[in-house]
């Protein structure tokens, strides 16, 4: 059964026949049932691993594990190619030129895991193209994180270099997005 953490105590869920939701394994707690439950509904269809909420003196956090897939019994490994030739890894001077360089100057990282967008709506004119003059606090894109519109500004003034991501491409936390000369 899933199990979740609420005001720093275990719980786990109890079957729907129960009709009672999630329950501390160590006892009840002083909060709306209803809530807590509409709480745990959305951690389980965001996707998102932890929601920590704090309304006076009550505080929640609801947590949940990822399960790591466990191979099937009896599954048996690939066997390796038996032509009499293995694989060779590029020589370090091919595998130097197979990365792409950033150009240098001043990078722009997302601040945020979400969606990448260049403008704001579609069809519109982007916020920055290579090659325009930004001064430090103009909009350069608009990252979406859960349903929210984030811009992102720059913190250098310069010239744009490069723009690293592809509109509506989702981006990670610390991603590089722009380059700023």
């Amino acid at each position: 059964m899933p199990a979740a953490t609420v005001a720093g105590r275990r719980i786990r869920r109890l079957g729907s026949a129960a009709g009672r939701g999630w329950i501390p394994a160590g006892g009840w707690i002083a909060m709306d049932l209803r809530k807590l439950k509409t709480l745990i509904e959305l951690v389980e269809s965001s996707g998102i691993a932890e929601l920590e909420i704090q309304e006076g003196e009550e505080r929640v956090r609801i947590s949940r594990s990822f399960a790591r897939p466990q191979p099937a019994p009896g599954a048996i490994p690939a066997p390796a190619p038996t032509d009499g030739f293995a694989a060779v890894p590029p020589a370090p001077a091919e595998a130097a030129t197979a990365l792409t360089k950033e150009p240098e100057g001043h990078v722009v990282k997302s601040p945020m895991v979400g969606t990448f967008y260049r403008s704001a709506s579609p069809g519109a004119k982007p916020f920055v193209d290579v090659g325009d003059e930004v001064a430090a606090g103009d909009t350069l894109c608009i990252v979406e994180a859960m349903k929210l519109m984030n811009e992102i500004e720059a913190d250098a003034a310069g010239t744009i270099k490069a723009v690293l991501v592809e509109n509506g491409q989702a981006v990670e936390f610390g991603q590089s997005l722009f380059v700023i000369g």
